[in-house]
């Protein structure tokens, strides 16, 4: 009976709070119509909570960033294969443009011959007699009509992948800069999308300090850190930025935190006030960058993996000099040691 009373307590409370609806009649029993009635408010409100989370482009975006991701890596591991496969048949010829590529294996699976003009047209003129050339005279097997079809099929997904590639790109350009203005101009389009997708949501990028911000994209480092001591990370997803990326490694630290820090009131700025002070920030950002790049780079010091080839040889030396000195020592100790004992216990089976 005290769990019925509980029951419908929790109903008669979470429809006065949530709905501002009394559902217990006059007589103070609960109908089983009320409870139907406030089971439909709830999940009518529920659905208006995910609808209105949901409205915002940040998630279309987060998930363009994370396909166009898996997208290179797929496209990288097709154009092996393509690779490898045109290797059977020319295996003098190595294309590492993978469009120059696919537009070759088109040319050579539709007909049997292939002009040097064609050659030309696809792959510049530098190195378009030479490929003429190993093409012609090459001694790989001999392409089948079955293999032909095989290999143009895969050849268009291959270019099918490279088209989706460029329109995730262009979207993602796109979509940055209509929700991360001053962000994209500190950075780039790909960076602030990286960025955002390892937050889960603007909401809690903003949120972020500067530190945590630039950590972003090393959490397997920094949790290694954190369980086993090893070297703290500088940087995540900034790497990716020519200006850190290119730097001394020294100073690399130094301008991912300056970065870092110019990012975190830019998100600010996109979000929250929605006003455009890229320009002043970019200001800042880069007097701070040239005072980082014009200090001197500091001398390392010598330790033990680092150390110079013959200093670090001498105190191998030495190290080993004392070792077998104290070896010798404790010798000799523990012969005198087992010495003594051997005499004692002669002198006590005689006294027996």
């Amino acid at each position: 009976m005290g769990r019925k009373i509980r029951r419908a307590w929790l109903y008669s409370y979470l429809s006065r709070k949530i709905f501002k609806l009394q559902i217990i009649s006059p007589s103070g029993v609960f109908l089983q119509s009320d409870i139907e009635e406030l089971r439909r408010r709830m999940i009518n409100a529920a659905k208006e909570g995910i609808k209105s989370s949901y409205e915002s482009e940040e998630y279309a975006l987060i998930q363009a960033v994370n396909a166009i991701n898996e997208l290179n890596k797929s496209y990288n591991l097709a154009f092996e294969r393509l690779s490898e496969w045109f290797g059977i048949y020319y295996p003098e010829v190595r294309i590492s443009n993978p469009s120059s590529l696919s537009k070759i294996v088109h040319k050579i699976a539709a007909s049997e011959e292939v002009d040097e003009e064609e050659i030309r047209q696809i792959i510049g003129d530098e190195t378009s007699g030479n490929v003429y050339e190993k093409i012609v005279k090459s001694i790989g097997r001999r392409m089948g009509e079955e293999e032909k079809k095989v290999l143009l099929r895969y050849t268009e997904t291959v270019d099918h992948m490279e088209e989706l590639r460029e329109t995730l790109d262009v979207y993602i350009k796109s979509a940055t800069q209509r929700l991360l203005p001053n962000t994209v101009y500190l950075t780039d389009n790909m960076v602030a999308a990286e960025l955002l997708s390892k937050a889960g949501s603007l909401d809690r990028l903003v949120m972020m300090p500067a530190g945590t911000v630039q950590l972003l994209g090393a959490e397997k480092a920094l949790f290694k850190h954190i369980k086993f001591g090893s070297k703290p990370p500088k940087y995540g997803v900034l790497f990716k930025l020519p200006a850190i990326s290119a730097a001394r490694p020294d100073v690399r630290g130094k301008l991912a935190r300056t970065y870092s820090a110019k990012i975190a009131t830019a998100l600010k700025a996109d979000v929250i006030s929605k006003r455009f002070i890229a320009p002043e920030l970019k200001a800042a950002l880069d007097k701070s960058v040239e005072r980082i790049m014009s200090q001197e780079p500091k001398e390392r010091k010598h330790t033990q993996r680092n150390m110079p080839r013959e200093r670090n040889a001498e105190r191998h030396n030495n190290a080993g000099r004392e070792r077998e000195g104290r070896n010798r020592d404790g010798k000799e100790q523990n012969y005198g040691k087992g010495r003594f004992r051997g005499e004692e216990r002669r002198r006590n089976r005689r006294k027996r």
